[in-house]
Formats: structure tokens, C-alpha cells, sequence
């Protein structure tokens, strides 16, 4: 890894591959991986392997927090993956935040955000659709939130609130992030308000607690 043979997110050889590689047995490599993942250099999938650990990248969270742009200033490509679009009834948490009735109709965006095709972070959007109205077919568009209300007629927006929480991963999270269940992420709350200071989108992001380093 020190001489760049293998990159972030670079699944190393079997045991039994690197034992013969350097003529030693499977329990001195095991104890050399153990050592490496201790030094937060490697870590270890549950039935998937060993994988070389990406350098966090920096992620700033203010007024104005834009995926895209915060990862081309980190240096690294994003991505975002769409898991699902979905039209449903806002819950008493929901309506709170975005300032609706529990019930009212909204519309929920989930899905992965990626550096360098590497998962970071697994996301829910949650958006009113009375008053967004097309707010679903814009984000069925474009893999873009600031493109999306764009659309729907929101030309900018801020960010109202923000709350970080430390969790531990669930096995759905653990699956679509490559962790192991339990393993820690970093739980960011927030809403975002149009210039006339009205929710636009009450957001829950759970980023890989290795890989993301949160800057305010």
C-alpha cells in the first residue's frame, strides 16, 4: 500500500494468497492484517474480504452545504445514487421540521452519496409536495437536490438547522456503506429554507464515520 500498488477502496488478497506470496503462514498474515486494520489502514467485510481504507475527505457544513461542490473542493469525483423516490404522508416528525401537518403529502428521496465510487454517506430527503409541486419528477431527473428545486422554482436555498448524532450502523446501512453492523456513523439532521425562509427539505444523512471528516 506504501508504494501505491493498492488504492483506497482496493480489495487486498486472500490469506492464503498472501502466505504464499511471502512464504509465511496464514496466522502471521492474519496477525499483520489485524495490526494494519488497528491502524486504520485496511478494513475487514464480513465475508467479502479485506480492503485497503480511504483518506476521509472533508466535508464542510454551513449556511450554504452543496454535495457536489464540497467534494470537488476536497479533490474527490462525487456521485449520488438514487435508491428510491417515494410519495407518501409526512410524519408528526417530518411536519414539524418542514412546517406542514403530520399527514400531508411529501415526497422522499433515499440514496448513497459516493467519493471517488467509494460509498460515504446513505441519505433520506424529505421534501413538501404542496409546496414543491413536481418536486418528484424533477428529482426522478437529475441526481441533483439544487437542480431539482431549481426546477420546481426554487432558484437558491440555505441551511436553517443542523444536528449531528453519533449511531451505529443498522444492517440495511452496514450493507449499502460496506461496514459492518455497528459500526459507528455520523448522523447529520438538517433543513433547508428558500429566501423567504420557508422548509424546502428536512434531510437525515449517515456518514461513514471513517471516511468523512465533518468541518463547521
Amino acid at each position: 500500500m506504501a508504494e501505491g500498488r493498492y488504492a483506497p477502496g482496493d480489495k487486498l488478497p486472500t490469506e492464503a494468497a498472501l502466505a504464499a506470496r511471502f512464504g509465511v503462514n496464514r496466522h502471521t498474515v492474519r496477525h499483520g492484517l489485524s495490526h494494519l486494520a488497528e491502524e486504520g489502514l485496511v478494513r475487514t467485510r464480513r465475508g467479502s474480504g479485506v480492503f485497503v481504507a480511504a483518506t476521509p475527505t472533508d466535508y464542510p457544513i454551513g449556511k450554504r452545504v452543496r454535495f457536489h461542490e464540497n467534494l470537488v473542493a476536497a479533490g474527490r469525483r462525487p456521485e449520488k445514487r438514487v435508491l428510491q423516490v417515494e410519495l407518501r404522508a409526512a410524519t408528526e416528525g417530518e411536519a414539524q421540521a418542514l412546517r406542514i401537518a403530520t399527514g400531508d403529502p411529501v415526497c422522499a428521496w433515499h440514496g448513497l452519496s459516493l467519493a471517488d465510487g467509494q460509498p460515504i454517506a446513505s441519505f433520506e430527503s424529505v421534501f413538501p409536495r404542496a409546496r414543491l409541486p413536481g418536486i418528484d419528477t424533477a428529482l426522478a431527473a437529475t441526481s441533483s437536490v439544487t437542480e431539482a428545486l431549481r426546477r420546481v422554482g426554487v432558484d437558491d436555498y440555505t441551511r436553517a438547522s443542523t444536528r449531528l448524532t453519533a449511531v451505529a450502523a443498522d444492517a440495511t446501512q452496514a450493507l449499502h456503506l460496506h461496514l459492518r453492523e455497528g459500526d459507528p456513523l455520523l448522523r447529520s439532521t438538517a433543513v433547508n429554507v428558500d429566501d423567504a425562509d420557508l422548509p424546502v427539505e428536512y434531510g437525515r444523512t449517515w456518514f461513514a464515520g471513517d471516511r468523512v471528516t465533518l468541518t463547521l
